[in-house]
């Protein structure tokens, strides 16, 4: 019997809507990542260094609670990332409007490892924060792709970056790179294959029913452009408006989940526990776990719960999470947050027993 997966949709979005999108995709992310990385590599080569910490500058704790602590935060996270969240809704729109359902669900939709495979592989050159990358992760979930492959596109842009690879690399040392590298693959493909393996054969049935569901919308949707700006503003007014407040509350909120930096920081359990748990909340720029690590190295910190934000700071964050809330169960959530504390604690101790 045939499922409505293998079925060929009635009618397909215009020939000229996946050229369009791969346009979109490679002009952007030149222009908006490939490009100025291109350049900042040489920078961190030359400086051993890409900027100043966002969390706390050039002081040794982050500023107090506060509303202009807030703002402040909100202002330059904002000044970083704009760009890239617009091109991230065009994408997560254009993913639902300009593809066809049945592309998505043959590339990303089943439920083996080949789904996660795709979804990490295709990350690689995306290059995003987690927030900028989880518009197009909800797009891909509103096209049927499974979990997991879901999970492996949003975790690899922001844990395999390339980009964040080479400036960790000339900033903190190559030994850095390698171990994000090693950990990174095990977090972004075993994350996105326990979570495949955790769908049940009811909701892969359900799956099915949506995707035939998606072609026939597809076939009656009309003029292209209205519909991918229908999608673009839905989504922009669903997730952007919890997105600010939640960097605005995490802006202020800097001191609580990073107290006072220095020696007293050592490289004990406990430390590298609260770290890599706050390093999970809390929202950063692409390659900004970089000179956060820096400064804080610098100000004498223990290298366990520096290791413990290297793999926890850039995968997901508490408003990562509440973007994606619709997209996912909360129990795989509760998964992906769980996971990426324990590969924090993991190299955390990888980095004192390694002797970094």
């Amino acid at each position: 019997m045939t499922s409505a997966r293998d079925a060929q949709p009635p009618q397909s979005p215009p020939s000229w809507g996946w050229p369009l999108f791969i346009l979109l995709a490679v002009a952007g992310l030149f222009y908006v990542k490939w490009f100025p990385y291109y350049h900042r590599a040489f920078t961190a080569e030359a400086t051993h260094s890409i900027g100043k910490s966002i969390l706390m500058g050039g002081a040794a704790s982050a500023p107090e609670p506060s509303f202009t602590a807030a703002l402040d935060y909100a202002l330059a996270y904002g000044k970083a990332i704009w760009q890239a969240m617009v091109l991230g809704l065009l994408l997560g729109s254009g993913v639902q409007a300009l593809l066809p359902a049945q592309w998505i669900a043959r590339a990303l939709g089943r439920h083996g490892f080949g789904s996660v495979a795709a979804g990490g592989l295709l990350a690689v050159p995306g290059m995003m924060c987690t927030c900028c990358a989880a518009p197009v992760v909800a797009g891909l979930r509103a096209r049927n792709a499974s979990p997991g492959g879901a999970i492996a596109f949003w975790l690899g842009n922001s844990v395999l970056n390339p980009a964040t690879l080479v400036f960790m690399g000339f900033v903190l040392g190559w030994q850095w790179s390698a171990l994000r590298l090693v950990l990174g693959v095990l977090m972004v493909f075993g994350l996105g294959w326990l979570a495949n393996r955790l769908v049940t054969r009811e909701e892969a049935l359900a799956a099915d029913v949506r995707l035939a569901m998606f072609a026939q919308e597809q076939a009656e949707s009309g003029n292209v452009f209205a519909r991918w700006l229908r999608l673009f503003v839905r989504m922009a007014v669903r997730l952007v408006p919890e997105y600010i407040v939640l960097v605005l509350l995490l802006g202020a909120a800097r001191a609580w989940l990073f107290p006072h930096i220095g020696p007293d920081v050592a490289s004990s359990l406990g430390w590298i526990v609260v770290f890599a748990a706050a390093g999970m909340l809390f929202v950063i720029p692409t390659a900004g776990e970089v000179p956060i690590i820096q400064a804080m190295l610098a100000l004498g910190m223990g290298v366990g719960p520096a290791g413990a934000l290297l793999m926890t700071l850039a995968p997901v964050s508490l408003p990562s999470f509440a973007m994606l809330a619709g997209s996912f169960r909360v129990r795989t959530l509760a998964l992906v947050g769980s996971v990426v504390v324990l590969f924090g604690v993991v190299a955390g101790l990888a980095t004192v027993a390694l002797g970094f």
